[in-house]
């Protein structure tokens, strides 16, 4: 029975080392970054003066001696108002990339009634939370 031979050109051998070649470069960059920051790290830790006093190893907040209990009771709209800023802000980024698209031509009215799509996600979800009545403040 006669083997099969596989032929392979030097233009398949090339394209292969070439296709490879971009892998290794990103490897080599995730290697060197890691290595960084280890140096890094490790040159921080062997550098700074390690001096403990009871004063540092107190908790620290604000410059004020903690006194009393560690528990605090925080009110659950300030996370509210902030994770809905977050929200807002995080989505008002989307609209640079599309101003920047509707600017170009050919993508004027498809790009448009995108917007308004999103625009009016963002406009349920805050009527949304308006019903719930998360924006007030009481």
């Amino acid at each position: 029975m006669p083997e099969a031979t596989v032929r392979t050109s030097s233009a398949d051998v090339q394209l292969a080392a070439d296709y490879f070649h971009g892998y290794a470069v990103v490897g080599v960059l995730a290697v060197v970054g890691v290595l960084f920051v280890a140096v890094a790290f490790t040159a921080g830790r062997l550098l700074r003066p390690v001096v403990p006093t009871p004063e540092k190893l107190l908790t620290y907040e604000c410059g004020v001696d903690p006194v009393g209990e560690g528990w605090a009771h925080t009110q659950v709209r300030y996370y509210v108002y902030a994770f809905l800023y977050v929200i807002f802000a995080v989505d008002s980024i989307f609209l640079f990339p599309w101003a920047t698209v509707f600017a170009a031509p050919g993508f004027g009215g498809a790009t448009l009634v995108e917007m308004f799509i999103f625009l009016g996600f963002l406009a349920v979800g805050l009527l949304y939370a308006w019903k719930k009545g998360v924006l007030e403040w009481t």
